[in-house]
């Protein structure tokens, strides 16, 4: 049987500096005036600015690390980049085009070339099917195999996930945690796709699970030229995975380096405090100390930096002014005032 190729020709063309995907300002707010209120009958619900004002792209092949602390807006940005949440200003381009305005097939194949890998499988499959069948729903529906050969497409991504085929007549609540992410994995492989956006992929699993899981993804990417993006806490896994890392703090980009230069030399301060959190095994002994205070709520964020309140270096132009990303060394932006005063 002929497996199709994780590439497509009417949507990939464009020369090899081309971004796969690029955000270009993009944001996402939640709540406000619905039909009733805009009719004068009652309240609008509070809005949330999720994500706000987000630019980034990514080449072929490449892994961008997401990092920041619960409520800062990772989860929300990885669900518009998958496709499953629109951008309420801004815009999403996949080489080169505007997400929006694609159409037709064009448009189709679009929307299957970024797939998502959830932080809890058990929630992000149908208990009621078979393992088999989870993975080879989506390709049938779209038309990439045809029902005759669907056993062996389906036991072909089985091996590329590391699942067991003979595992495929089992529901769900019959694997292990491992094999259901493996089997999440295998079903977003199997409308080939040419990225994956992995959100606390690996969080919930065993160490050494995790690890099994991470081993093989970075096997992925090369076997398949997979471009992905990864949210994690752990950012012990984000350095051992990543090409360039996006640090977020309540909505916005703080920092966006390489991912050498920014455990070397991170810029923002709380790129820094992250980093101090980071466990060492070089010997060097040094106090804990986490990131005082909390982080603002997103439904009243305070004015100027948001980081003000919690960053030991802010002064007056922090607390009125937001800072722009912008370049402190090749390839590394940073959005704080102090680079200002270098």
């Amino acid at each position: 049987m002929a497996i199709p190729e994780h590439r497509d020709a009417d949507i990939s063309s464009g020369s090899a500096e081309q971004f796969v995907i690029e955000l270009c300002g993009v944001s996402r707010s939640f709540g406000g005036p619905g039909a009733l209120e805009r009719l004068g009958l009652g309240r609008g619900s509070p809005v949330i600015h999720a994500v706000r004002d987000v630019s980034f792209g990514l080449r072929q092949g490449e892994v961008l690390g997401i990092v920041g602390e619960s409520g800062c807006g990772k989860s929300t940005l990885a669900r518009m980049v998958a496709g499953i949440l629109k951008p309420t200003a801004g815009e999403i381009r996949w080489h080169g085009k505007p997400l929006s305005s694609l159409r037709g097939r064009e448009g189709k194949a679009a929307r299957l070339k970024a797939q998502m890998v959830f932080q809890n499988p058990w929630s992000a499959m149908n208990p009621r099917l078979r393992a088999a069948e989870i993975v080879a729903e989506a390709p049938r529906i779209h038309g990439l195999i045809p029902r005759g050969e669907q056993d062996a497409y389906v036991a072909h991504h089985f091996l590329l996930a590391g699942l067991d085929p003979a595992l495929g007549d089992r529901y769900p609540h019959q694997l292990s945690g491992g094999q259901r992410q493996r089997l999440v994995i295998a079903r977003a492989l199997a409308v080939v796709p040419e990225m994956l956006v992995c959100d606390e992929a690996v969080a919930a699993l065993d160490v050494s699970i995790q690890a099994q899981i991470l081993n093989m993804l970075m096997d992925l990417r090369e076997k398949l030229d997979l471009t992905s993006m990864f949210i994690s806490h752990d950012l012990g896994v984000i350095e051992h995975l990543s090409d360039r890392v996006v640090v977020m703090y309540l909505g916005r980009v703080v920092e966006n380096a390489e991912v050498a230069e920014l455990f070397e030399r991170p810029n923002h301060p709380y790129t820094r405090a992250l980093l101090e959190e980071l466990p060492r095994i070089d010997g060097e002994r040094r106090p804990f100390a986490a990131i005082e205070g909390e982080l603002p709520s997103p439904l009243n964020p305070p004015p100027g930096c948001a980081f003000h309140p919690r960053c030991p270096f802010a002064m007056e132009r922090c607390r009125r002014e937001a800072p722009a990303l912008l370049p402190v060394a090749s390839g590394h932006l940073s959005a704080c005032h102090l680079n200002d005063m270098a």
